[in-house]
């Protein structure tokens, strides 16, 4: 529908709603008619008013005289709707998840709404949820993430360490050196439990349960793999186990080994020879005896 000015024989001017149909212009409805300027607006303005109740549509009036400017401000702050999304990080982001291989694993969206949240809104898993509402128009209810989260770690870990490795390979090749870290996680609740411990927290929360997790990338920080120990080890115990996991799965070639100071310990050393891995491990100079110091730094 559209409003036309219909100047009469009289002088007077109509305003009058019209429709187009088969391209003939069908009058809807005559708002009224005067000889008075600003008369003739104000029936200008109701003829906008009435086009949405006869169209249950609104009407942008791209041509409006300078008294409706009021009318335009208003209809413009009154603007709302539910169907605009955020839909670039799904495309983006979405894109590589799927080329990598991730979607392949489940057609469960979760896992690429954690992902992509995890990537662009860094947060806790109730923020995945106002971030998934916000901007994509996605309810999610927060236990059915909780159920997926355990779903994840029994019965898909394995299959997306595959798919990650598959893709370093593809990217660096033959994985020739595993960088190896270890970091704590700490949890609010205060309860333990058989992997939750209160243990050395490299967060400071001492009195906090926490989780030890271990970390192993490749060339240029793309991820091997990952495991999760109780809260309470120490995390030299970690090393040697965990390379000789990840050696067996993707069946590697004795990579050099790249590791922190938490990691040195004579045992680890001994135990990394006697498997034949070369190995770089970080240390701090002060802490070193005078014989270290001048072997190596004089």
């Amino acid at each position: 529908m559209f409003i036309r000015k219909k100047r009469n024989s009289s002088g007077s001017v109509s305003i009058q709603i019209l429709k187009k149909v088969n391209r003939r212009n069908i009058l809807i409805k005559t708002v009224g008619s005067s000889k008075d300027k600003n008369e003739i607006e104000l029936l200008y303005e109701e003829a906008l008013k009435l086009i949405p109740e006869l169209t249950n549509q609104p009407i942008l009036d791209l041509f409006p005289s300078e008294n409706s400017e009021n009318i335009f401000d208003t209809f413009v702050k009154n603007l709302s709707t539910n169907s605009v999304l955020c839909i670039g990080p799904e495309l983006f982001i979405g894109k590589i998840f799927d080329y990598i291989g991730f979607s392949k694993i489940t057609k469960d969206e979760i896992l690429k709404y954690l992902v992509i949240t995890r990537l662009i809104n860094p947060g806790s898993k109730l923020k995945v949820i106002e971030y998934l509402k916000r901007y994509r128009n996605i309810d999610i209810d927060i236990m059915k993430i909780y159920r997926f989260m355990d779903k994840f770690h029994n019965k898909y870990k394995d299959e997306i360490e595959q798919v990650a490795f598959l893709h370093t390979k593809k990217i660096v090749g033959e994985i020739t050196v595993l960088f190896y870290d270890v970091t704590t996680l700490y949890f609010e609740n205060e309860d333990e439990d058989d992997l939750r411990k209160i243990g050395f927290s490299k967060d400071g929360k001492f009195q906090s349960p926490q989780i030890m997790l271990g970390l192993l990338v490749g060339e240029y920080g793309y991820p091997i793999g990952y495991d999760i120990y109780e809260g309470n080890s120490y995390e030299g115990n970690t090393l040697i186990p965990i390379l000789e996991k990840f050696e067996q799965k993707f069946n590697l070639q004795k990579p050099i080994v790249i590791a922190d100071s938490g990691l040195l310990s004579k045992q680890n050393i001994e135990e990394l020879k006697i498997n034949n891995y070369e190995f770089i491990l970080g240390a701090r100079i002060k802490n070193e005896n005078h014989i270290t110091k001048k072997r190596y730094f004089l």
